[in-house]
């Protein structure tokens, strides 16, 4: 494993908040207010419920034609039925092939990809693997994603100035990418650790994904969005776990919360929308967000997601997920493994 005693000339210097009128409590809605998508073309997976569902009804109301890839396309025609401007084609995350029958019909669209957000994921699943042996929640959460992305580069390119947004969460602080054990098979499967390594490699990704599209007009981001608890992502999680968190009450009905980044949907869409639309960003990319900003980096190493947020709510992102030679690393072993580059 590398070492996770850091040097700060290893880590970015853009991880730095900006000037926003926007705040934990900001709605997707209210971020991409005048902000005008028509002639635009986005992919948005996970699409069809929860941050994913809101985020493609906020980019259609804003003009964008929407392409959502699902797994179970007659769930995703039964809640997208009345959201205009919106294609469904099937996909499965962790299925190589149909990862590239999808890219391949949307390249052959030949339509640019103006925005794409990787929104799609499980968490704290049972232990279980993929077709070619990786743990689940890293080859749905990262590889699907890193495949699907690399795939559609050439739309990407086409578009003369598109954005990446990788959905990843807080949660990257339960563990770095163990490149020695990516798959659990010498250390105890923890749901948790498993989760959290993907969602460091959401990070890692999106920043070595900006240095290589930056020269393109491609940036790339990753964020928190927040705790939201009728999303169905934490499912395998018991009710006593979530009461614990401080994330539902007695009754089970969630805690809202935004200073805690206990958020509703439509709070907890407005960052990838932030990242995916507004002025601001031009010519910057690279960087984990939250609460509609850029995140500082963590100097109190707490491993606890719950702990650490001052007084706008913000976590920040731990020194693991933005370390330069982790993402290049990183980035080489998927290219490895999915034998997709660009």
């Amino acid at each position: 494993m590398k070492s996770n005693n850091f040097s700060e000339t290893h880590l970015p210097v853009i991880q730095c908040p900006v000037d926003t009128e926007f705040n934990a409590a900001s709605t997707a809605e209210e971020v991409i207010s005048g902000i005008d998508l028509s002639g635009k073309t986005a992919i948005v997976t996970g699409g069809y419920s929860g941050i994913g569902l809101e985020t493609v009804r906020v980019l259609s109301a804003a003009g964008a034609r929407i392409i959502v890839p699902a797994r179970d396309y007659a769930k995703a025609s039964k809640a997208l039925k009345n959201i205009k401007n919106v294609e469904i084609e099937e996909m499965e995350l962790m299925n190589p092939v149909s990862v590239d029958a999808f890219a391949n019909k949307f390249l052959a669209s030949g339509r640019p990809l103006h925005i794409l957000v990787n929104s799609a994921g499980i968490m704290a699943v049972p232990l279980q693997f993929d077709a070619k042996g990786y743990e689940s929640q890293f080859s749905t959460n990262h590889l699907g994603h890193f495949q699907l992305t690399l795939s559609l580069w050439p739309a990407l390119m086409k578009a003369n100035g598109a954005r990446v947004v990788s959905v990843s969460s807080r949660g990257h602080r339960y563990s770095p990418v163990v490149f020695e054990d990516l798959n659990f098979e010498n250390r105890e499967y923890i749901p948790l650790s498993a989760y959290g390594q993907s969602k460091t490699a959401n990070i890692l990704f999106a920043l070595e994904l900006d240095k290589r599209g930056k020269g393109n007009g491609i940036h790339a981001f990753s964020v928190h969005p927040g705790t939201i608890v009728n999303t169905n992502l934490g499912r395998y999680l018991g009710k006593d776990d979530l009461f614990k968190a401080g994330i539902v009450d007695e009754q089970g009905n969630p805690v809202l919360d935004p200073l805690r980044q206990m958020k509703t949907v439509e709070q907890g869409a407005s960052t990838s929308i932030w990242c995916a639309t507004s002025p601001i960003l031009e010519g910057i990319g690279g960087v984990y967000c939250e609460n509609n900003n850029i995140a500082s980096i963590v100097t109190n190493l707490v491993p606890d997601p719950l702990s650490g947020a001052d007084a706008k709510g913000n976590f920040g992102v731990m020194p693991h997920a933005v370390d330069p030679e982790i993402a290049l690393q990183l980035w080489k072993l998927s290219e490895k493994i999915t034998g997709v580059s660009i």
